[in-house]
């Protein structure tokens, strides 16, 4: 069994607390009575994944047996999911990697040649040649990459076909090598409750003509929240989509959760509650603090990145979408959930280096605006660990820090939109549509690892629902540019930003503080 998830009081004589910062940490005291959730332990892992794999495509649910379900001559197309998850990347051997030579060698013994293997991308940038050999290993690497083995196009007028329209007039289009398998096997990371079920499909290897239906600013105000699927409004889109798809298209699911050990030894400090460190945790923070103190944002980034966690396959599930994404979101919010009773006038989170967005790359200021406002936000089922009117306190130094090559169409914005407001309905009235059909980003998506020219606004539209409720945002840290140009508030400490919320919810607010990472959510009752 795992540690469940922790709250606790603060006390006069409680320990400073720290918080992630980007690439580098804050660390202050917080007031007497402030709470402090703190999340699950890692949950017991599988005892042999490989021997849970085979057990899953033999005893399926909803479906007959892997094994049965290919033949000589067949189509068999392969998907995945793409670098975007889990945070951080897994140490080697990647769970896809195993699960998609458990599905090949059955293949194999089938007769099965005509074999494809897809990234599925949506409009997230490419993988690159090592990025993909980290994730399925050197034997898929060597058999299949590149013709057999790729990534998703979602701008290949040719490669996508459109299945039909859900009764709400959404355009369900997908990957032509899919439409025309005689089975996709797609295989999913579900590291948070948001992912997997037909989200896998209806995002990860559709085009913009698709997603633009579930990503709006209307659509993700009305999700309440990302991490709760049957609240969710963009879930509710997708789900839709899928119902038409299943009827076109056989899909045979395998998903996977992972248990939260996101850190190696050397960084267990951001896991680890404060009052629970020892003198090796203590040293390992203090060298870490003091290094991304005095180095350079690029070094200290660089060091982040090169992080590599040693996750653990907690269950895996296979067969027919519904009833193994039910199973695979138990499992979830089995590791995941902590209950917690009443919600605050102030929420503050630490913002971490990593989001789903910048592998391998840098968290611009619209991604700390997304994974504050967005992802961090947003963990939670049932309500909102901040009150209606109360106020979120980020810790982050969100400079203008771009990677030009990863995030062209979010420099461009950056600049032209944000300089005329941060409003993000007036951003997709006045600019989506262009960007997404700027035949410069198509061609950066398509050639070179650019994310997709509409992207910037899909992270942008998954604040709605924060911006809705909450009566403030400040950002500790952050540079007074940046701050402002997004539409929040700065503040220097933490300190200053608690005595600045008084205006908003008045002179005695209650205060919570979610010691993120790992990620984990609250059950609000």
């Amino acid at each position: 069994m795992s540690r469940p998830g922790t709250v606790i009081t603060l006390e006069n004589n409680s320990p400073p607390m720290m918080f992630n910062a980007g690439d580098g940490f804050h660390y202050e005291k917080l007031p007497e009575g402030t709470r402090v959730i703190y999340p699950p332990g890692p949950v017991q892992p599988l005892a042999d994944p490989n021997v849970a794999i085979e057990r899953a495509l033999l005893t399926p649910m909803g479906m007959e047996p892997l094994h049965d379900l290919l033949f000589p001559g067949m189509r068999l197309t392969i998907a995945f999911d793409d670098l975007s998850l889990p945070l951080p990347p897994m140490q080697r051997p990647d769970i896809r990697q195993l699960i998609i030579e458990k599905v090949l060698e059955k293949a194999y013994a089938k007769g099965v040649e005509d074999v494809h293997l897809i990234a599925a991308l949506g409009l997230h940038r490419r993988m690159t040649e090592a990025e993909l050999r980290h994730c399925l290993g050197k034997k898929i690497m060597n058999r299949f990459y590149p013709d057999r083995l790729y990534n998703y196009d979602a701008e290949d007028e040719e490669g996508n076909v459109k299945i039909g329209d859900t009764v709400h007039g959404e355009d369900v289009t997908v990957s032509r090598r899919v439409a025309e398998s005689d089975l996709l096997v797609y295989v999913n990371v579900n590291y948070i409750p948001m992912d997997g079920g037909h989200k896998s499909v209806h995002t990860g290897l559709s085009p913009y003509s698709s997603i633009r239906h579930h990503h709006t600013p209307d659509t993700l105000s009305n999700t309440r929240s990302l991490m709760d699927p049957p609240n969710s409004a963009m879930h509710g889109s997708i789900n839709r989509m899928g119902e038409l798809f299943d009827e076109h298209v056989k899909v045979f699911h395998i998903e996977t959760t992972l248990n939260n050990s996101a850190f190696p030894p050397v960084f267990d400090f951001m896991a680890k509650p404060e009052h629970e460190w020892g003198a090796v945790t203590k040293a390992n923070f203090l060298a870490n603090h003091r290094a991304t103190s005095v180095a350079p944002r690029g070094v200290s980034r660089r060091i982040f990145q090169s992080i590599k966690a040693p996750h653990r396959m907690t269950s895996v599930q296979a067969g027919a979408t519904e009833p193994v994404h039910a199973e695979t979101l138990r499992n979830n919010y089995e590791q995941m959930v902590v209950p917690v009773e009443g919600q605050a006038d102030v929420l503050l989170l630490g913002i971490p280096y990593l989001g789903p967005y910048n592998v391998n790359s840098i968290m611009n200021p619209l991604l700390v605006y997304n994974m504050l406002l967005g992802y961090l936000f947003n963990l939670y089922r049932g309500k909102p660990l901040v009150r209606e009117g109360g106020v979120v306190i980020g810790t982050h130094p969100m400079p203008a820090d771009f990677n030009e090559v990863h995030h062209p169409s979010y420099v461009d914005l950056w600049n032209e939109g944000f300089a005329e407001t941060h409003d993000i309905r007036e951003l997709h009235h006045r600019y989506e549509e262009r960007y997404a059909n700027d035949p410069w980003y198509r061609t950066l998506y398509r050639n070179s690892y650019a994310y997709h020219g509409a992207h910037p606004f899909t992270v942008l539209y998954w604040a709605a629902h924060a911006l809705d409720h909450v009566g403030d945002t400040i950002l500790v840290g952050g540079d007074p540019m940046t701050t402002k140009r997004m539409g929040l508030k700065r503040a220097d400490s933490i300190a200053e930003a608690l005595e600045m919320t008084k205006d908003t919810v008045g002179p005695s607010p209650s205060t919570t503080y979610m010691h993120i990472p790992p990620l984990f959510m609250c059950e609000v009752s």
